[in-house]
């Protein structure tokens, strides 16, 4: 039997003139990216035995003894994380839902799934960067450089195999190895540093005309659809950045009496006093959630 938030999220999608989709890191973990795990074990079991570390996160922080090591570890992090596809449909079941509304999809998440599934990149804005862009790490100037065929080229140095669908095997009697030949670490074509992932980590981080593009065309989304009946819909956002989706969607509900606010998430589906009649709030999982409100809608 399904919870009578269900349809109530499902009304409002319907009778939305337009939603604005938060996507954080649990929208990813719902689809099957999970950064620990059987997941971690399959393919970093080498550098957890060597370094200790249990999960993708702490490894992509730790101070490799060499850049070769570090872009072996990284590489094989990009490849399954980025030019994978997730293990469940969720980001395509929450195309099928946005499909037909006028959408825009807001997302601290760089593993870019949104666009792998088919939304369309005009109303995407990834904030904190993408996975598969290299940037200079000084940085000498704002431009970001696609990174598919080095990171192909990383991976398949170490040993791996990649098939008609960008899974990663190793051969039998394979060990992988834990560094990339030097001649394939990227170096910033300015200036000839070595170059990063285009990730948000520090004041760094290259925010390139795509990006600026983006972020501009999320703000006139919202000035064009101010006032009218707006579903701010959060999926997967926790405590680590509320800064940059959460914490708006809840002052945009606040100053728009249309306006609804959901929130879908295992554990902090929570919406403050302030917008506690404009808001609906599912917690549980974002996949079977999704799935239920595609059975309720019309």
């Amino acid at each position: 039997m399904k919870d009578n938030s269900i349809f109530n999220l499902a009304e409002a999608i319907t009778c939305a003139d337009a939603i604005v989709i938060g996507g954080g890191a649990g929208l990813s973990a719902s689809a099957g990216f999970d950064y620990s795990g059987e997941r971690f074990t399959l393919y970093f079991s080498d550098f957890a035995e060597k370094y200790g570390f249990r999960d993708m996160y702490s490894g992509g922080f730790y101070p490799y003894d060499s850049r070769e090591e570090h872009f072996a570890y990284w590489s094989r992090y990009i490849h399954i994380n980025r030019y994978q596809n997730p293990p469940k449909p969720v980001y395509r079941d929450l195309l099928r839902i946005a499909q037909g509304k006028d959408y825009f999809v807001l997302t601290t998440n760089v593993d870019h799934q949104f666009q792998r599934a088919g939304f369309d990149k005009k109303r995407l804005f990834y904030t904190q960067g993408d996975y598969g862009r290299f940037q200079c790490s000084t940085p000498c100037h704002q431009k970001t450089y696609g990174n598919a065929d080095t990171i192909s080229k990383m991976v398949e140095a170490q040993g791996y195999k990649i098939d008609e669908n960008s899974l990663l095997t190793l051969p039998e009697g394979v060990t992988p190895a834990m560094a990339v030949p030097s001649d394939l670490i990227p170096h910033c074509p300015k200036c000839g540093k070595p170059m990063t992932m285009n990730l948000r980590a520090d004041h760094t981080f290259v925010e390139d005309a795509g990006w600026h593009r983006a972020a501009g065309c999320y703000s006139d989304f919202l000035r064009h659809h101010q006032g009218l009946h707006v579903l701010y819909l959060e999926l997967g956002v926790g405590m680590n950045t509320p800064g940059i989706i959460k914490y708006p969607f809840w002052k945009m509900t606040q100053a728009n009496p249309r306006a609804t606010y959901a929130c879908v998430n295992t554990q902090e589906a929570y919406a403050p006093a302030e917008i506690a009649r404009q808001s609906i709030r599912i917690a549980g999982d974002i996949g079977i959630t999704l799935k239920h409100i595609q059975e309720v809608l019309p």
